[in-house]
């Protein structure tokens, strides 16, 4: 079944119930899988076009209760805009109701002031202990700033829930309504004993305040967060030059078109993926692949968008543009991991379900056993205590424990070039106890050069090396390239190959200049019955140098072997070494000889090694090692790694491999560093020891606070106070992860 991906970006969530319902909502629609994210405020679905569109979700939203931010490009009307100009706007629009509201609401605190024998030396303006001046004040903070409650639970209600907006309307509307009730009581009566009614103006107007400035101060954190985001996408080009009928002028990237031929300056970034078809020069890609050295770009070379030329002007021809760049494929990767769920959120959903029935019922309980038992007859105290059990349990910081977490976590982790695909890998990676290194390409640069040819005599060592360049030639192994480079290094004339066959996990075979060649492991002369008896001694000698070597027959008989050697990447060794302080164990993979794998694991540190694994059986070696009760991650970057990737716990992709290996893998290393890996490792580590510290605290914070605020000890403004400052304390917790250092 064919199926399609949106991004729904929603108005109007307040709390994990509210992220709950809306996702319940459209998971009933058939062919619907959604995903809603509180801390982004939207929604990834996965639905059946035969059975839902984008309308319909929209539609199910909005008739929870909930708005939708269209985006500009399907937006011809007036509600249409992107999602941080929504946030932008949304942002002042909280600010000056935050400046209202507390205009409005200072009167009524310093009027509080008056109320307690231990606060009797402040001076308070007779008007302001006026009732009805208090009501002036007070009614437009309920009902206009504090609007958006009273319609966020009216449409909760309506849609057969409850969230925040319910507990906080129906919190300071008794507080509002008792006042009113007692202010209408000082009619005909005289001003003294006027002043001397306990109104609750101030806890009313004092909540709607202090919950508007935290919902203000967790927007402000909350939009700190996305940062990783708003960097990577601040690298993009804004202009690029384009030669059009021999004309050199600047354009809007988003004019340029595939195939179009661009000029790239020294010192301009490169505007999209392409390829060089003139000139020379370095390029820096660090702030894509964290490789500090610039690379050397000629003519056939690919280009990475967003990257910076250094020195030479360029002429390149545009490959990829808009979506399809390397840096908007990123960016897509990072804002899918950012806007995913983690499998520990849902303690936090099944907890944020039931929640808030169960404190209502809690501050009525609270209510009946202090006006009959502990201050019987005292409606006045009594319903504060009940206001102070309402308000204090918002679960606003139990649905941002989690998602704040994935956000700060995946997002720095992309800064360091390890690209999370979802928060449930981000969640996984942590319980890996076993990493599995693909040898060539991961833990050597997967650029061998030859080293030694030793042929029988039966052929001029030209001869056999011209002819295994052209055979090889159609290979992508990188045993291969080198064999290609000497005979271009030697000046030899590369024939066409014809009938070229790959056999993976022992070689190639091809017909050349009339003679049929195989070239490849001892494995592939037994298969094709050559006798390779005289090169035993040369060839193990070879390996235990740490030399690949590959066997050579022209016309069924043994004609001599080709050497190259593969050299370790520089931080290999201190890499590797970093994992096993962490407590991993480190294997080694490969379809290499085992001398030679053996020589290649010691340079690095590596004791346990599994060589000569054909591509087939390397998904079935993991398995193997799962089987042993271990938790394993893969690391390769070819095509032959992709089953083992996709078998492994977690399968992590070397950046620079090929495209079904990164498509294969869980986690891509932008990075060819295998730090990469131990900064995956401690990201994650981080990312879940910093979301089970926030589900901590905002658990304990309503197990403790609730019974506080049912005992009297917490007076409803400061429970408000406590309640916001809960929300911020998690998102602020949470910002910490982007402090995180590379190892």
């Amino acid at each position: 079944m064919e199926t399609k991906q949106t991004t729904i970006q929603i108005t109007g969530m307040t709390c994990a119930a509210c992220a709950n319902r809306i996702e319940k909502g459209l998971n009933r629609l058939e062919g619907v899988q959604a995903n809603v994210n509180l801390a982004l405020e939207r929604a990834s679905v996965t639905y059946d076009p035969q059975t839902a569109d984008d309308s319909k979700l929209e539609q199910k939203i909005i008739d929870l209760g909930y708005g939708v931010v269209k985006q500009p490009a399907e937006a011809g009307t007036a509600d249409g805009e992107a999602p941080d100009a929504y946030k932008r706007r949304e942002l002042k629009r909280q600010q000056l109701r935050l400046a209202v509201s507390v205009l409005l609401s200072l009167p009524l605190l310093w009027a509080m002031a008056g109320h307690f024998a231990w606060t009797d030396f402040v001076p308070v303006p007779e008007l302001f202990m006026n009732a009805w001046f208090q009501l002036a004040l007070a009614a437009p903070v309920q009902f206009v700033i504090g609007w958006p409650f009273y319609r966020g639970a009216y449409k909760a209600l309506r849609s057969g829930g409850a969230n925040m907006d319910v507990l906080v309307a129906l919190g300071t509307s008794a507080a509002f309504f008792y006042s009113l009730y007692l202010t209408l009581r000082t009619l005909g009566v005289s001003g003294h004993e006027a002043h001397e009614v306990q109104l609750y103006y101030e806890t009313s107007a004092v909540l709607i305040t202090l919950i508007v400035l935290g919902k203000l101060l967790e927007a402000l954190a909350k939009g700190r967060s996305s940062e990783a985001i708003k960097s990577l996408m601040g690298l993009q080009a804004r202009t690029a030059l384009l030669i059009k009928d021999g004309v050199e002028r600047a354009v809007p990237i988003e004019e340029v078109q595939a195939g179009d031929v661009l000029v790239v300056k020294p010192g301009d970034k490169i505007p999209v993926d392409g390829t060089v078809l003139e000139g020379e020069s370095s390029v820096d890609e660090s702030m894509l692949t964290g490789e500090s050295m610039p690379v050397v770009k000629r003519a056939g070379d690919t280009l990475i968008g967003a990257t910076v030329n250094r020195n030479g002007a360029l002429r390149m021809r545009a490959d990829k543009i808009g979506k399809d760049t390397a840096l908007a494929q990123i960016i897509r990767v990072v804002e899918e991991a950012q806007g995913s769920k983690a499998p520990i959120q849902r303690v936090a959903d099944r907890i944020s379900g039931i929640f808030v029935p169960i404190v209502t019922g809690i501050a009525f309980v609270t209510f009946l056993l202090w006006y009959f038992f502990v201050e019987p007859g005292s409606f006045g105290s009594s319903l504060e205590k009940a206001i102070a059990v309402l308000v204090i349990a918002c679960p606003c910081a139990l649905g941002l424990a989690t998602p704040t977490s994935i956000m700060a976590g995946s997002g720095r982790a992309a800064e360091l070039g390890v690209l999370f695909k979802g928060g449930e890998h981000l969640e996984s990676t942590h319980r890996i106890d076993t990493v599995v290194l693909d040898k060539t390409g991961t833990v050597t640069k997967g650029k061998p050069e030859l080293t030694d040819v030793i042929v029988t005599g039966h052929y001029p060592e030209a001869d056999v090396i011209t002819w295994a360049a052209a055979a090889e030639r159609s290979s992508e192994h990188p045993v291969a390239e080198a064999l290609v480079a000497e005979a271009a290094a030697r000046g030899l004339r590369i024939s066409e190959a014809r009938q070229f066959e790959a056999i993976p996990g022992y070689g190639i075979g091809a017909a050349v200049d009339g003679h049929e060649l195989w070239i490849g492991t001892h494995r592939l002369m037994e298969r094709q019955g050559v006798n390779i008896e005289d090169a035993r001694l040369q060839q193990e000698k070879l390996e235990a140098e740490g030399k690949t070597v590959m066997l050579i027959a022209v016309d069924g008989e043994y004609a001599g072997m080709a050497a190259v050697a593969d050299t370790v990447k520089e931080t290999s060794a201190a890499a590797i070494a970093r994992l096993k302080q962490m407590g991993l164990e480190v294997i080694m993979i490969t379809g290499d000889n085992e001398r030679t794998a053996k020589a290649i694991a010691g340079k690095v540190g590596i004791a346990r090694v599994m060589a000569e694994v054909l591509p087939e059986q390397k998904a079935k070696a993991v398995q193997e090692l799962q089987a042993e009760g271990r938790k394993v991650a893969m690391v390769g970057d070819g095509i032959n790694d992709a089953p083992a990737l996709a078998a492994a716990d977690i399968g992590m992709a070397v950046g620079g491999g090929t495209d079904i290996a990164i498509e294969a893998a869980d986690i891509t290393l932008m990075r060819g560093d295998l730090n990469s890996i131990a900064d995956a490792v401690e990201m994650s580590r981080a990312t879940m020891s910093n979301i089970r510290q926030n589900l901590f605290w905002a658990l304990a914070y309503n197990v403790i606070g609730i019974p506080v605020a049912a005992a009297g000890f917490l007076a409803p403004w400061l429970a408000g106070a406590a309640m916001a400052l809960s929300s911020v304390s998690v998102v602020l917790n949470a910002l910490r992860l982007q402090r995180m250092r590379k190892g």
